[in-house]
């Protein structure tokens, strides 16, 4: 049985189906909060509105740690897909990464507010646009892992491109910023940053690697 079919026992369980969507729901949400919030940080600091968008990312992570753990419960308690659970347990664990990064980042921001020069910020801008970009391309991989997993590599190798396109840009400020006029404390304070949303679209990609491995063992 493919485990697609075994997926679709969930019809016999709605509720753990519709954990499924809403975890990778709060996933999209977190990443679409985070390119938000950095939006309001380059232009105008750390201000309430960018603490807003903090505390939503922190909600949105907590709720996906509970959807997570209500999907483990289910599917042990539940015996269902067995020969795959843990296949989605696995994805499921590796996405939650994804989020913590995402959180974290934004709480670096907020402790540390780094000061960016407004002659890179454009930069910093696109990075985090390249690495939203990536996410958003892995939870459409992911849900299509659950619905058809024929669509599955459709969304692949948007994943894979934008880590590269957030590879070149991250690369291209970094070069910048060092070649600033500027303290090397700042300069390193500012890669660190770049390197933090840079890492977003790294871990989308590692993720990726793992989710492809997931489709060939479930497509054999």
């Amino acid at each position: 049985m493919t485990i697609w079919r075994s997926l679709r026992l969930f019809k016999r369980t709605k509720a753990l189906e519709i954990d499924v969507d809403d975890y990778l729901d709060k996933l999209a949400q977190s990443a679409l909060a985070f390119q938000l919030a950095v939006q309001i940080y380059l232009h105008d600091g750390r201000t309430g509105e960018f603490e807003e968008k903090l505390q939503q990312v922190n909600e949105l992570e907590s709720s996906a740690d509970r959807l997570r753990r209500s999907i483990e419960a289910q599917l042990y308690s539940q015996m269902l897909i067995p020969d795959s659970r843990g296949d989605v347990l696995g994805l499921l664990e590796n996405l939650d990464s994804i989020v913590n990064v995402i959180e974290g980042t934004l709480w670096n921001f907020s402790i540390e507010t780094p000061d960016i020069p407004a002659d890179i910020r454009n930069d910093f801008q696109t990075l985090t646009d390249r690495a939203i970009l990536a996410v958003e391309a892995l939870v459409a991989a992911s849900r299509a892992f659950f619905r058809n997993i024929e669509l599955v590599p459709d969304h692949m190798h948007k994943v894979m491109f934008y880590e590269k396109e957030a590879d070149k840009v991250s690369t291209k400020l970094k070069r910048t910023i060092f070649a600033m006029d500027l303290p090397l404390s700042h300069k390193a304070h500012l890669r660190y940053f770049a390197e933090q949303i840079d890492n977003i679209a790294d871990r989308s990609e590692d993720v990726a690697d793992r989710l492809a491995i997931y489709t060939i063992k479930r497509k054999g």
